[in-house]
């Protein structure tokens, strides 16, 4: 969400006095109004919040949080070519990381190798380019698949980039059930809010539930997708949406994943989620509390599930791109460090700290070093970490959640009332609400309702610049030449054969897609050449505008 506003008159950073306090409306980023005090006729009943690692999951997944285990640092990373994110991958785990996070450029995320004309201008820009197999093999070269834990950010083309990642690992000599990680392949999140996708919506939802039956039998311990709210708060929601929306996307996964005859008490404790976190506070932990209780009660008592892995919600969470700002950069930090402890206090399981250049570019190693160590300070020296859930009975924090877990359930029975998330995709009513808000939101802003330091008050008339990372062309180059080069290297017949099978895989209804793309990858054939297979049998989409 782009952040425009006009600028006001210069601000004395030296005035003692609140120079807003005449505007200020006293509520949550969302719009929840906040009391001016909360006592113990505003927290509910003790039973409500339960137990960490216990049913409904309100504190936490695990008995013991993060006084058992530290939640993942995985800092997103990718840019260039594959060699050259090899290389930010290793800084990273050479300074504490402990998971890897890829971020793929836009030709890569669309389905387009990278000397496809619909690329031009966008290799490596924003994330590392994956082609083909040889580039996969590349970006993970002399990192051992079996002992770091992958999170994959791709959504449409996630089958394909699944299926390099799984060649990789068995080139390695690695078995597939020794793999940890996450596929993001939110497909449903992409149509209301990211815009990235590659066939209509139905024919997306066999694709999904063909990668968790794959996942569940072949690669165990792997999250086939991971359910994301985190785009659809940068789109504009409100921090409410972003929950009833996403667990929204969530149970249409499940029904779909039932209604194929997969076995929730199976698939469903491979599903895993993604949150942003952003700057209100306590909204934010109040956010994540209601998530868990939510998915719990409804894997529980709607779905059936029997197995406790079942009702837990495992949870990614970034802190907010679209909180950050171009002016006066450097307290970008500042907003990450809070956004990263919201995270923390509300239970997340891994964790990516935005670093405080990426509203520029993509992030210096300087930058990112920062982010990360944003995150060691909060694990090692705040004493967070030492209690579990240590906001539990606040009589605010309480009451927030229970208002967060009241608004989604009335979003899922509008939801419901217009016949499921696909059809509400399908006439836009998802696309619809986040407009709207972020409407709301930009004109608070304009008006001083809100205020973003720097941008809208507290402004400097001369502005530091930062050193960003800058991605030559002489990239886009070679990694066109190089897709050329591995394309003519490889055996076309094999190529044109295990295409056309994929192709009758997909015309099939009743037919598996995974091993058709992992022989299509087997053989040779790059994202490009597999995404249009895909294409020529389950076509295109257009959403409908909304205005």
């Amino acid at each position: 969400m782009a952040i425009e506003v006009r600028k006001p008159h210069h601000q004395s950073q030296s005035d003692l006095a609140d120079p807003y306090q005449g505007q200020r409306q006293y509520r949550t980023l969302s719009g929840i109004p906040v009391n001016r005090l909360y006592t113990e006729h505003d927290r509910p009943a003790a039973e409500g919040i339960g137990l960490p690692g216990q049913y409904p999951y309100t504190r936490g997944i695990h008995e013991t949080m993060y006084r058992g285990r530290l939640w993942t640092m995985r800092q997103f990373a990718g840019f260039g070519t594959a060699r050259e994110t090899n290389q930010r991958f290793r800084y990273l785990l050479d300074h504490g990381q402990t998971g890897l996070s890829v971020a793929f450029d836009m030709p890569t995320l669309m389905g387009y190798d990278s000397d496809d004309p619909q690329g031009l201008g966008e290799v490596g820009r924003e994330g590392v380019a994956i082609d083909s197999l040889g580039d996969m093999e590349r970006l993970f070269q002399d990192i051992p698949l079996d002992q770091v834990s992958t999170s994959m950010t791709i959504n449409g083309p996630g089958p394909i980039i699944w299926a390099m990642y799984l060649v990789a690992a068995e080139r390695q000599g690695v078995s597939w059930d020794r793999l940890r990680g996450t596929l993001q392949a939110d497909i449903l999140k992409e149509y209301i809010a990211q815009k990235e996708w590659l066939f209509p919506p139905r024919p997306s939802m066999r694709v999904i539930v063909d990668m968790m039956a794959y996942a569940t039998e072949h690669v165990p311990q792997w999250n086939s997708i991971s359910i994301s709210g985190y785009h659809i708060r940068e789109a504009g929601s409100t921090a409410a949406q972003e929950l009833a929306f996403t667990l929204a996307d969530g149970f249409a996964y499940v029904e779909a994943g039932i209604a194929a005859g997969l076995d929730v008490n199976k698939f469903a404790p491979r599903l895993s989620f993604f949150f942003n976190s952003h700057i209100d506070f306590f909204e934010e932990i109040a956010k994540f509390r209601a998530a868990r209780r939510i998915w719990a009660r409804h894997m529980k008592e709607k779905y059936g599930a029997t197995n406790p892995k079942a009702w837990m919600m495992r949870f990614h969470t970034q802190t907010a791109g679209c909180s950050l700002t171009a002016q006066q950069p450097e307290n970008n930090i500042v907003r990450t460090a809070f956004e990263g402890l919201a995270a923390v206090l509300g239970g997340t399981q891994s964790l990516h700290t935005n670093s405080m250049d990426e509203v520029l570019s993509l992030p210096t190693e300087k930058a990112v070093k920062i982010a990360l160590r944003t995150q060691q300070i909060i694990a090692y020296e705040t004493g967070v970490t030492n209690t579990v859930d240590p906001l539990a009975g606040s009589y605010f924090v309480e009451s927030l959640t229970d208002e967060m877990e009241r608004q989604a359930e009335e979003y899922f029975q509008r939801i419901e009332e217009i016949g499921g998330v696909l059809n509400g995709i399908e006439n836009g009513f998802f696309q619809r609400e986040i407009a709207e808000a972020s409407y709301r939101y930009q004109k608070e802003l304009e008006n001083h309702q809100q205020v973003m330091v720097g941008v809208n008050a507290f402004v400097e008339e001369e502005e530091e610049r930062i050193p960003i990372l800058k991605i030559a062309p002489e990239v886009e180059r070679a990694q066109c030449e190089e897709v050329k080069r591995w394309r003519n290297a490889a055996d076309r017949a094999s190529v044109v054969r295990e295409l056309e099978n994929l192709r009758a895989a997909c015309r099939d209804d009743g037919a598996p897609l995974m091993p058709a793309i992992i022989e299509c990858v087997r053989v040779g054939a790059t994202e490009g050449e597999i995404a249009r297979a895909m294409k020529d049998v389950f076509g295109t989409w257009r959403e409908r505008p909304v205005f």
